[in-house]
């Protein structure tokens, strides 16, 4: 198996094929109606200093093969690392009896949406420089200059600074006849500086705001992100944060950042729109969903401003793949329009339950030793299409309220309904112009007041993609990364809380 060149050579010299071969072949003179078999190597580096010191250096590979079988309509599912033909038909074995363990206890059987053939499909995310091409003590070198920098500046007391690294390859095959290798990238350069207020026994941070991406080691040396700017900015924004007056609670219209938006969108749409979640199969990690599917094309979610999309193809997602690990080819497609509930995640197990002809590609595994589950897209709020609105021009819009920069703390109930939210730095607006930071605020409200109360977005040109590398899923439980793009937006008459007050401090 080739593949394209762009892929690591060591892992297309794996004898990609002969394991196909030996298992599709295997589980289907053992009676399955569907087979597949992914191989994968992940491959990941975390770095980590603390006050310029290095405080941990971890690599690690994991590399193996699964089959999953469907044999009576029951999924079995059996994996090895071990990667040698007879080793593949053993483990397709392995499934095949495992479906037949559990055919007893399987009362829906399962039904797959239909999907092409795709046979010696390809596909590499977008990068320019492997990581793991770069020597370490270069990457300790320059996360080591970001920590001096910091702790050079008045106020700084202490710096820390990371970057974990992950390059994901996997070959797919079914016997369909879909054939698919896939490598991508993921990196999250990040620092934060803290100010010790020893008097007062407090202290305040302020970390980067520069999200997780989809992007090589370019991104640390400033290709998509100006970190030489920001470590200029931070340590006056911090010893601003640590003087500024604390908030009273009340109602405000909000300046919400896209670096704090994301965050709101990922547990209050992104986690509410998962199929599986909305029908109540998935329950036991972080709960169920408001948005239930007798709901669907009814329910006001938000104001007729609000267009939120799937999306697994945007460049630079974390969620963004070519195919997914039912052999789907990804897309884009509504979750909510004009404000309206319009469509779930879901793979292809899930599409029937909900009458459609095709999966939109959201089932992932984040090892070749888990079963591909449903998994969240990169799940993204449109901007303003009929003008190009900017930050300054929402600001400038409003009378008394508050700007919300960068995410941190949060909250959010069993249903995704019910939340509060903070964040890295918040600014008092008074007639239409910044004055000044505030201190200890947070947001709450429930999903739909909220996102009824959005009144006015930014333009394309101020649309950001912002995410996360962990977010977590299913017993036992995965891990999986995911990006949520979105303009900065105007939300009128929100309750602020004092996170002092609340805290009895």
């Amino acid at each position: 198996m080739r593949g394209d060149e762009r892929i690591d050579p060591a892992f297309r010299a794996l004898p990609l094929g002969a394991l196909a071969d030996a298992a599709l072949s295997r589980a289907g003179e053992l009676g399955a109606s569907h087979a597949d078999l992914r191989v994968e190597r992940i491959l990941s580096q975390s770095l980590a200093l603390r006050d310029g010191a290095v405080s941990s250096a971890a690599d690690a590979v994991t590399l193996g093969l699964a089959v999953r079988v469907i044999v009576d309509g029951t999924w079995g599912f059996a994996s090895t690392a071990e990667l040698t033909p007879s080793s593949a038909a053993a483990v397709a074995a392995r499934a095949v009896e495992v479906a037949r363990t559990l055919r007893a206890l399987n009362s829906e059987p399962v039904v797959r949406a239909d999907e092409p053939v795709y046979p010696e499909a390809s596909w590499v995310s977008e990068y320019e420089i492997d990581p793991f091409t770069v020597p370490t003590q270069d990457k300790i070198a320059l996360l080591a200059e970001w920590s001096e920098r910091l702790l050079a500046a008045d106020g700084v007391d202490h710096a820390d600074a990371a970057c974990p690294q992950i390059k994901e390859i996997k070959f797919y095959a079914d016997l369909a006849g879909t054939s698919t290798m896939q490598q991508r990238i993921r990196i999250e350069p990040r620092f934060t500086a803290t100010a010790v207020d020893r008097a007062a026994g407090q202290f305040e941070t302020m970390r980067t705001l520069a999200p997780p991406v989809g992007r090589g080691w370019e991104y640390a040396l400033g290709n998509g992100w100006d970190f030489d700017a920001e470590l200029a900015q931070v340590p006056e924004l911090l010893a601003e944060k640590m003087k500024a007056p604390t908030v009273q609670p009340g109602r405000y219209d909000l300046v919400i950042d896209p670096s704090n938006l994301w965050l709101t969108i990922h547990e209050s749409v992104g986690h509410a729109t998962e199929y599986d979640r909305a029908i109540g199969y998935e329950a036991a990690y972080a709960g169920t969903s408001f948005a239930t599917p007798d709901r669907l094309g009814t329910l006001r979610y938000g104001s007729e401003l609000m267009h939120v999309t799937g999306d697994r193809t945007v460049p630079h997602g974390l969620a963004t793949v070519g195919y997914d690990d039912d052999g789907v080819a990804t897309t884009q497609w509504d979750l909510v329009r004009d404000g309206v509930l319009v469509g779930y995640q879901l793979d292809r197990a899930f599409a029937p339950r909900l009458g459609l002809d095709r999966s939109n590609g959201c089932a992932f595994a984040d090892s070749p030793h888990h079963t591909p589950i449903q998994r969240m897209a990169n799940v993204s709020l449109q901007p303003d299409p009929t003008r190009d609105t900017t930050l300054e021009e929402l600001i400038s819009g409003v009378d008394q309220g508050i700007y919300v920069v960068g995410d941190k703390s949060w909250s959010i109930d069993m249903q995704r309904y019910n939340f509060q939210f903070t964040g890295q730095r918040f600014y008092r607006i008074s007639g239409g112009k910044l004055a000044g930071q505030l201190r200890d605020v947070a947001y709450q409200a429930t999903t739909t007041d909220f996102w009824g109360s959005l009144r006015r977005l930014g333009g394309p040109s101020s649309w950001l993609l912002s995410g996360a590398l962990n977010c977590g899923k299913a017993q036992p439980g995965q891990i999986a990364a995911v990006s949520h793009g979105c303009p900065p937006a105007l939300f009128e008459q929100v309750n602020v809380l004092n996170t002092a007050r609340e805290g009895g401090r």
